[in-house]
């Protein structure tokens, strides 16, 4: 089946509910046995028997096996959050000592689990690279080197890493792979394809896509997804609601037309932005003018609605007048929902780097991101050209 049938039908047996068009919710927190027999059965397959929803739930089950089907993964986990799912999936990898290889410009909270949780609860280095020259991760190794992190695009300024190239290094030296891959969704990339362990996303963002729900997932092989399903997914307790899970799949089925209206407005205002006066530089990997632009094309079949910008003036002042007076931006902090945002990297960056390394990081207070919505782009454009004429 082609994406959209599949994520309208996959997993779904109506006739088990009586045909109704959309699944049941399942909003329990326990499920009972007629026999001894029959639950100590389900507890010797823990990982897929529903016992209790914190570990197994109906609803939520039907979610992760649309997104494993979308994903190209034997199997998929719900997490009540992004960072649930990408904190188990690297713990599921690291051992105390380990040394991990990184890209700089991954997700805040991510960097500051691997750079100062990690490090200091369990002594686990980290080699920060840029990621856009293979040789930087090969240069990075050591013996202790048990994993490769990418973000790709990275967060912020939109950098690739040639993933099916990092992904051939990792194997050939014995080291696990995982990958942020919210910006693009399964819809636009294939990480696993290319030879990625564990892929990981907040379908807080694209995947859900209304700015109602918060959840992550990790997807992968049965045998890792199994590990993590039963010790760090159990463990840690980051469970999924199956009330999310249910407007999950809602969302799901209107991913791919999501995302191509998505991809079409950014393009829209990424191109009237570069052509401004009033902005200095436009960080979108769809753009021709993006360094690595060929790269896109080639492990990429399209785009999404994050970019960034920077404007042509470090003047506060100005700054803040800009995005104060946008009427169809407004300010938040994520991105992937129906609406559009704006957010300014300064404000929470610097409240947690010191400046050398957030500018090390290639950003400014001048650094505007934008999550571009489904709203008519002509409407968004003229919203920040009325804007950019407030700059002096």
């Amino acid at each position: 089946m082609k994406l959209e049938t599949m994520l309208a039908h996959h997993g779904e047996d109506r006739a088990t509910y009586h045909g109704a068009v959309v699944p049941p919710l399942f909003q329990n927190s326990l499920f009972t046995f007629e026999s001894w027999e029959g639950i100590d059965a389900a507890f010797d397959d823990r990982a897929n028997a529903y016992i209790y929803s914190r570990g197994g739930n109906p609803t939520v089950r039907l979610a992760e096996e649309k997104i494993a089907s979308l994903a190209g993964g034997e199997r998929a986990l719900l997490f009540g959050s992004g960072m649930a799912a990408i904190s188990a999936a690297l713990m599921h990898v690291l051992e105390p000592g380990d040394h991990v290889v990184a890209v700089k410009n991954i997700y805040g909270p991510t960097n500051n689990f691997l750079n100062v949780y990690l490090r200091r609860k369990m002594h686990i280095e980290t080699t920060f690279v840029s990621g856009e020259d293979v040789q930087e991760f090969e240069a990075a190794l050591t013996s202790k080197t048990k994993l490769i992190y990418l973000e790709s695009p990275s967060s912020a300024v939109f950098s690739l890493q040639d993933i099916e190239a990092v992904a051939v290094l990792a194997s050939a030296n014995h080291i696990r792979t995982i990958i942020d891959n919210s910006w693009a969704t399964p819809i636009f990339q294939k990480p696993l394809a290319m030879g990625i362990d564990l892929e990981v996303h907040s379908c807080s963002k694209y995947l859900a896509g209304h700015s109602d729900l918060v959840a992550g997932v990790v997807i992968g092989r049965e045998r890792d997804i199994t590990d993590i399903a039963t010790c760090e997914f159990e463990l840690l307790g980051g469970k999924m609601a199956p009330f999310e899970a249910w407007l999950l799949i809602r969302s799901l089925r209107t991913l791919p037309l999501r995302m191509r209206q998505h991809q079409e407005n950014a393009l829209h205002v990424a191109r009237f932005l570069e052509q401004h006066a009033k902005i200095r530089r436009v960080h979108y990997p769809g753009l021709e003018s993006h360094p690595q632009y060929d790269l896109g094309r080639k492990q990429m079949t399209g785009y999404s609605g994050l970019l960034s910008f920077e404007l042509a003036t470090q003047d506060l002042t100005q700054i803040k007048r800009f995005v104060n007076s946008l009427k169809l931006f407004h300010i938040g902090v994520s991105w992937g929902g129906h609406e559009s945002l704006i957010y300014a990297p300064a404000i929470s960056y610097l409240k947690e780097l010191p400046l050398e390394r957030f500018s090390a990081l290639g950003l400014s207070v001048s650094h505007m991101r934008i999550s571009v919505g489904l709203e008519n782009a002509e409407d968004l454009i003229a919203d920040l050209r009325q804007s950019l004429e407030m700059l002096k």
